[in-house]
């Protein structure tokens, strides 16, 4: 599996009530062995988190199940991360 990098930014009036929601699909993709880590940005505009994924469709189509993403609430960018 490849890493990927989602990048979530928080858009203006994003709902809070989203956030709880969020955590959990991070700690269900945890559970999976699909998420390295996750965190908030020092600055609370967003976060991030590490992604194992195929490729980059199954990446996508991942963080499209974000409630992040489906609350409209952030902006969400999924890149290939080539780490060592």
């Amino acid at each position: 599996m490849n890493r990927y990098l989602v990048v979530l930014i928080r858009r203006t009036g994003f709902d809070p009530a989203a956030v709880p929601l969020h955590q959990q699909f991070l700690q269900e993709l945890r559970a999976e062995g699909r998420n390295e880590m996750s965190g908030p940005f020092g600055d609370k505009s967003g976060g991030a988190y590490l992604l194992r994924a195929v490729d980059l469709a199954e990446a996508q189509a991942i963080a499209r199940r974000d409630p992040a993403h489906t609350s409209g609430g952030w902006e969400i960018s999924v890149r290939e991360w080539l780490a060592h």
